[in-house]
């Protein structure tokens, strides 16, 4: 029997014979099952993204590794997922995305086995360059297979879904590392990975199906974007990761590493736009929805991952809160989001236009960023906590409305290779936010520390105050260490706090403007032109 499969049917029969095909090759799967088969693998995959950093301290006194070498433990898995994310699209209708999705959790929990297991660093590196490769597909390939399962009008729930799982996961990743390297050993950080995978990979096989038109790609290999693409995204993911511990343009390494990453993205973009079958298809930017939404994850998720590492640093720099006290500020704002992605989503499903969800998602997470900027070194728990609930209850209205809105108007044939694009983009966007914020702290930092240090001057009445009361307290407490000399440290690393307080402060503050401007870009989101096809599973 010949295969008809249409996307919009100009008439009944080509719709009949789209839905009696999908029925012919494809059992029915309840929706729920489905999504929470694809959520458990993409929930732990983007958790461990950030479950290792606390362990970090310990690999390198395991490992006996440096500094500087220990964080490519870091960075290996961070370049391979950024690889493998862009062309997930291709690699599904090449494989099947079936077999593809068991191969890529197959690989992720292998490579997750061996990760605890490593001997040395060496092996450790290579075993997370693995764990990416496997781990990168798993984010685009869930996406677009909720996007398949739940018809058009819950494409809001599907995504509340999927919101749920990749912004908690990395609220809980440094909470959950934290406590297994505490109570067993970094090693478990990757052994709890083994029975994840392995209920993954069964619920894969009885749940998840391909839908015809995957089936029907024809194999063609795009060499010169792959490899464009391959060297182009490495690099840049590299020249993110390690561009303020290394002083951004001060050393040749980042200098060499932006340069080919600049002229390979130019020459894939080139090579891409002409190809005839493309690794990644970029002529899917011409919808202007899709441009507008991936404009706005990558903007928005940079300011959000960039506050969601300033928070537990000033806690800890300058608050001395413990590293778990520290991650249990993120809780209120994680739990708000669990709460609010539901409620986006059943409003989604009510008729609610998205953007009229998302300016107001967008206008609360600038303003709870903005309450940031005004954390001083007297701010308690809750104080500090307030600020982190609001924005949840931002992301939970950012994050579902932008995915329904970005992709309402891309074809089913071209989820997959979107899907890619706009999370490679999300992720790119969290790794320029987090450089970003590292980096305008770090030089705030110094600006400030300059303009303190030319106000002390022993000349000065508040400082010979504030020095003489401070040398008769070490007197009556500490005689010991009463000291000129122990009191002008005592004042200097005062004045470093404050320093970094400012700092902190002003980041919090751009974080919020480019956050803000973003609200313009709503105007953008048109509604949806296509009547799509019916999803393939319907109960």
């Amino acid at each position: 029997m010949a295969e008809r499969y249409c996307l919009w049917p100009p008439n009944p029969d080509c719709g009949m014979v789209s839905k009696m095909t999908d029925s012919a090759i494809k059992p029915s799967v309840n929706k729920w099952i489905v999504a929470l088969t694809v959520m458990v693998p993409t929930f732990i995959e983007v958790m461990d993204i950030s479950v290792v950093n606390v362990s970090l301290p310990h690999i390198q006194g395991s490992l006996n590794a440096g500094l500087d070498e220990v964080t490519w433990v870091l960075t290996s898995y961070l370049v391979a997922n950024a690889i493998i994310i862009p062309i997930t699209g291709w690699l599904s209708s090449v494989f099947g995305r079936k077999r593809y999705l068991l191969f890529s959790i197959s690989v992720f929990t292998v490579s997750s086995l061996l990760c605890g297991a490593a001997p040395s660093l060496e092996v450790l590196i290579v075993a997370r360059i693995f764990q990416g490769l496997g781990g990168g597909g798993l984010q685009p390939l869930s996406q677009a297979i909720l996007f398949e399962t739940f018809p058009v009008a819950e494409h809001g729930l599907a995504m509340a879904v999927f919101g749920m799982g990749v912004v908690m996961a990395p609220i809980l990743g440094p909470v959950v590392g934290g406590f297994i390297t505490d109570t067993w050993s970094w090693r478990w950080v990757f052994y709890i990975n083994l029975p994840v995978g392995i209920l993954a990979i069964s619920l894969v096989m009885f749940f998840v199906y391909d839908p015809p038109y995957i089936r029907r790609k024809t194999f063609h290999i795009d060499t010169w974007g792959l490899f464009l693409l391959t060297i182009g995204i490495g690099c840049l993911q590299i020249v993110l990761d390690k561009g303020e511990r290394e002083d951004w343009f001060n050393s040749r390494f980042i200098i060499y590493l932006t340069v080919i990453a600049a002229v390979s993205l130019f020459l894939f973009i080139m090579v891409e736009l002409r190809a005839e079958h493309p690794v990644v298809n970029l002529r899917v930017f011409r919808d202007r929805s899709f441009l507008a939404g991936n404009l706005t994850i990558f903007t928005g998720f940079g300011c959000m991952f960039g506050s969601f590492v300033l928070l537990p640093l000033y806690a800890q720099k300058l608050m001395n809160y413990t590293a778990l006290w520290a991650g249990l500020l993120l809780a209120p704002g994680g739990m708000m989001s669990f709460m609010i992605m539901p409620v986006a989503g059943i409003l989604l499903k009510k008729g609610v236009r998205p953007r009229n969800l998302l300016a107001p998602g967008l206008a609360t997470m600038a303003y709870a960023i903005w309450l940031m900027s005004g954390f001083n070194l007297k701010a308690g728990f809750l104080a500090i906590a307030w600020p982190r609930l609001v924005q949840g209850l931002g992301l939970g209205l950012f994050f579902v409305p932008l995915t329904t809105a970005t992709f309402m108007n891309i074809p089913k044939e071209e989820t997959g290779n979107a899907s890619a694009i706009f999370n490679l983009l999300r992720n790119l966007g969290g790794s320029f936010g987090v450089a970003l914020s590292a980096t305008i702290l770090a030089q705030r930092a110094q600006l400030h520390q300059t303009f303190l240090v030319e106000k002390i001057t022993p000349y000065q009445p508040a400082f010979q105050i504030s020095y003489q009361r401070l040398l008769q307290w070490l007197q009556m407490h500490h005689a010991e260490l009463a000291s000129p000399t122990t009191t002008m440290a005592l004042i200097y690393r005062e004045v470093i706090r404050q320093a970094n307080m400012l700092a902190f402060n002003d980041t919090f503050w751009l974080l919020a403007c480019f956050t803000a401007g973003l609200i313009p870009l709503t105007l953008l989101f048109r509604k949806a032109t296509v009547a799509t096809s019916p999803p393939h599973e319907v109960h």
